[in-house]
């Protein structure tokens, strides 16, 4: 008993040690310098390792292998690892910490909500891009993937990445489906302020942001997600970008060895952001195949997507997106998907392999969403 007690001590306190840590490397780094390269923020990626070896966080669970999936409907890319994105030929204005929403918490507490944007300079009004982070649904950190933000602002777009609420702070999906939604209508009523033109909006998102991303633009014109402020402005978006999201999460680990798909179904943050079922912590199939599920919603007027999904995804069953993109596709609407050969689940140097995210930052990849951002910029 007074060993177990002795264990649970030090564990609470290297708990708190490594949480103090954490928000002492995030307070202290310094803004980003957005006309210097590529950026990233990189103060978590030697902690984060570190933290899942000796037990602090859990690890997400990954799969050993990955069945093959019908690309038939697809085109299979090959980007050269080594081609990667350049930056610092455009000036960017750079805004940190932008609080859009204030929501209560179950608890009865508020939270503030914040965004980062990234804000070309000129006079002229550009089209919207709110980035959606991933992160289990358990974190959603704002400052991810600053390099590949920093190269579609400077082709021209202002890009807000934006906080929403996560299991940490006792939400669902619904309640990061509302998030996003209102840092658009937020961003909207602030057009003139951020330099925005407010009739094209596109959302882009990684991981869990890309399911986000795509329950947002698929509940286009549905008012039952809309909640908070600025009711007086729209939440629809003009496009959606959505890397290697989950669409019918019930199916998520589709792809997967049965041990990996028992440990996904089981996995604490899914569980509690999508639904639990009655009898055990297992995820709910009824709720994620229905109403959590995006393909739900489709209608032959849901904005165009633009779909990523890496061959050697262990994280995310590819078959994920593809039954999403055919979905789309046969409700009429216009949809591209994109397989990634050789690549995985995103940027993972949060685990350790610093070079996971090099095939998701070449031009091939990122020329494409640019040239989908584009094409919504050009649309009537």
């Amino acid at each position: 008993m007074v060993k177990a007690r002795t264990i649970l001590i030090i564990a609470l306190v290297v708990g708190a040690l490594a949480a103090g840590l954490i928000l002492a490397l995030r307070s202290a780094a310094p803004a980003p310098d957005v006309r210097a390269g590529c950026p990233q923020f990189t103060p978590m990626h030697g902690l984060m390792p570190l933290l899942f070896r000796i037990g602090v966080l859990p690890k997400p669970p990954f799969a050993a292998s990955v069945a093959p999936s019908d690309t038939s409907t697809s085109i299979v890319i090959h980007p050269d690892r080594h081609d990667q994105i350049q930056c610092g030929k455009t000036p960017i204005k750079s805004l940190q910490d932008v609080v859009y929403a204030a929501p209560r918490l179950p608890n009865g507490k508020t939270t503030s909500l914040k965004m980062d944007l990234l804000i070309p300079e000129g006079v002229r009004k550009r089209t919207l891009v709110v980035y959606v982070p991933g992160g289990g649904f358990v974190v959603a950190a704002k400052e991810g993937a600053l390099n590949l933000r920093t190269y579609v602002a400077e082709a021209g777009f202002v890009v807000a990445s934006v906080q929403y609420r996560t299991t940490r702070n006792g939400a669902n999906y619904r309640d990061g489906i509302e998030d996003i939604k209102t840092a658009i209508r937020y961003l909207r009523a602030n057009a003139d302020k951020y330099g925005i033109a407010a009739g094209a909006v596109a959302v882009w998102g990684e991981s869990a942001g890309g399911y986000l991303a795509t329950m947002v633009g698929v509940t286009n014109h549905d008012a039952t997600f809309d909640a908070g402020a600025n009711l007086n402005q729209s939440s629809d978006v003009q496009g959606v970008i959505d890397d290697f999201g989950a669409s019918d999460i019930s199916k998520m680990a589709a792809d997967f060895d049965p041990a990996t798909q028992r440990a996904i179904y089981t996995n604490e943050g899914l569980v509690q952001y999508i639904g639990k079922a009655s009898a055990a912590n297992t995820l709910d199939p009824g709720t994620a195949g229905t109403a959590a599920n995006p393909l739900r919603y489709i209608r032959a007027d849901v904005p165009p997507f633009l779909i990523f999904h890496g061959n050697q995804d262990r994280m995310v069953s590819p078959s994920q997106t593809l039954m999403l993109h055919e979905a789309l596709v046969a409700a009429g609407v216009r949809s591209t998907r994109y397989v990634v050969d050789g690549a995985g689940h995103g940027d993972l140097s949060f685990m350790g392999d610093a070079q996971s995210g090099l095939l998701w930052s070449t031009n091939k990849v990122m020329n494409l969403i640019v040239d989908f951002l584009n094409g919504l910029n050009a649309a009537p």
